[in-house]
């Protein structure tokens, strides 16, 4: 029986994700004009990993970007209009690296299913390896992709107050979700979806931890342990 390719169905997803996100403001009409529209969006972002959403007023995102006030007016007429499209590029340029990271990790996860030869050991090595993996994608995103965390929690607290924001959260949490449900379904799970969203809701608490205590405190062998304990429970071990 031909396994389905994991990562390839969730890189799919990922890159549906980032082309279906839609902007709010003013688009850009020359070369120049659109360098100075991403300055602003880029610059939004900043005060936002650096100060929280309240930081993004015109002046000060004005300033942060070094253009004119009359710029960031221009291209959003509104406070709302300047947030909601830097979370959307935030949602494209996360869509975009997550499509690369199933793609690039379609031969390890690939090799994992390969190992599974219907023994309780077979199983057990599995998610002895999954559980490993797991711990290090954590490690690496703290590591390399901090503000891009700091970003998310930002994002997601602000779509409680911002009901614009909803659709983009959802999109944004499909892009995690599908590849990991997809997995699930290749290790023969009942409920893949299921066992992807308590997965995911691990990792995404593990990643908040290692903001809030700074990645030097991480406690790698708890972590360890925990998804271990969640997949063998998952996996009947």
């Amino acid at each position: 029986m031909t396994r389905p390719s994991v990562p390839e169905s969730a890189a799919h997803v990922a890159n549906a994700v980032a082309e279906s996100v839609q902007y709010q403001g003013r688009k850009a009409s020359r070369q120049g004009s659109e360098q100075r529209r991403q300055a602003i969006l880029d610059a939004a972002m900043r005060l936002i990993v650096r100060e929280g959403v309240r930081a993004v007023r015109h002046r000060a995102v004005a300033a942060e970007a070094a253009v004119p006030l009359s710029a960031t007016t221009y291209y959003f007429k509104d406070i709302n209009d300047l947030i909601t499209d830097t979370f959307a590029q935030f949602v494209e340029q996360s869509a975009a690296y997550m499509a690369e990271f199933w793609k690039s990790t379609q031969g390890l996860l690939q090799a994992q299913v390969d190992k599974l030869d219907g023994t309780q050991a077979s199983r057990r090595l599995v998610a002895d390896e999954i559980a490993r993996l797991a711990v290090e994608y954590v490690r690496h995103q703290l590591l390399t992709r901090r503000d891009d965390l700091m970003a998310e929690q930002a994002f997601q607290q602000e779509a409680l107050l911002n009901p614009r924001l909803h659709a983009l959260v959802r999109a944004h949490r499909q892009i995690l979700l599908q590849g990991v449900t997809h997995f699930f379904q290749v290790l023969g799970s009942h409920q893949p979806e299921q066992d992807a969203k308590l997965l995911t809701g691990i990792i995404v608490r593990m990643e908040y931890q290692g903001l809030l205590d700074g990645v030097e405190h991480l406690d790698s062998e708890e972590m360890l342990a925990i998804l271990k304990r969640y997949l063998y429970l998952v996996m009947g071990l």
